[in-house]
């Protein structure tokens, strides 16, 4: 799939992973980036990447009126990625389940709603859906438990949604970075890779309709290490 000429919608667009692929598409020559964020003043410096071409939405995953309102809004979108992701800490024997439920409704069920709102214009298109999973969808890490688990559940939405999608041509890339340095993984004690690199490879794989990308050294490693041994994978990371 091309970048040139498209039209993306970001979500979680106003900092991290979001931002920086806001900008690599603007320098890849897309023909417009709806930024999207929780709240329209964080986008004030996404905007100012290129005022032309990048527009500011207000955008709760979680919200159903407002993922409605956007997908109204951006009725030309023929790329989607699905960026807004929330990280809590803790356990799965010890955190509060409604942590859990926290995650899941930004994690899983936003990601849901956006692109079922999305779905008519990205079928119109034969566009494509880009799904920010993790390197923890494919093994849990110790402390993060339930934000593994809904990554988890993500991947194989991911899945499901590309076997739906066949019909319509729309292409559907599972994305599984590794440790990034962000303000939502600060506090993950990991060597992490900066988010305008991993940005750069997410595009890259778009680009070469790579479905599965794995856009970070870290990442690369858990994809071969999972191709001769998940159980391996897994040991590593409970180990970690």
């Amino acid at each position: 799939m091309n970048i040139q000429g498209t039209t993306a919608f970001v979500t979680g667009a106003n900092r991290g992973i979001g931002r920086a692929l806001v900008e690599a598409l603007l320098q890849r020559g897309a023909s417009k980036v709806y930024a999207a964020a929780r709240q329209l003043g964080s986008l004030d410096g996404v905007v100012a990447l290129d005022p032309q071409r990048v527009v500011a939405v207000e955008l709760d995953v979680t919200n159903a009126d407002q993922v409605a309102a956007a997908a109204q809004q951006a009725g030309d979108v023929d790329l989607l990625i699905n960026n807004a992701g929330k990280l809590d800490f803790g356990g799965v024997l010890e955190a509060d389940l409604d942590s859990l439920a926290g995650q899941l409704d930004v994690n899983l069920y936003g990601l849901l709603r956006v692109t079922r709102a999305f779905q008519p214009a990205l079928t119109q298109a034969t566009g494509g859906v880009v799904n920010l999973l993790s390197v923890v969808s494919l093994a849990p890490m110790p402390g993060i438990g339930h934000y593994s688990a809904s990554k988890a559940i993500a991947h194989s939405v991911t899945e499901s949604m590309r076997a739906d999608f066949t019909e319509s041509g729309v292409s559907v890339f599972g994305v599984f970075p590794g440790p990034v340095d962000t303000d939502m993984a600060k506090d993950v004690p990991m060597d992490k890779t900066a988010p305008e690199d991993v940005a750069r490879d997410i595009l890259s794989g778009i680009e070469a309709d790579q479905h599965d990308i794995f856009p970070d050294p870290f990442a690369e490693q858990v994809q071969a290490g999972w191709a001769a041994d998940p159980k391996a994978v897994a040991a590593q990371f409970a180990g970690a």
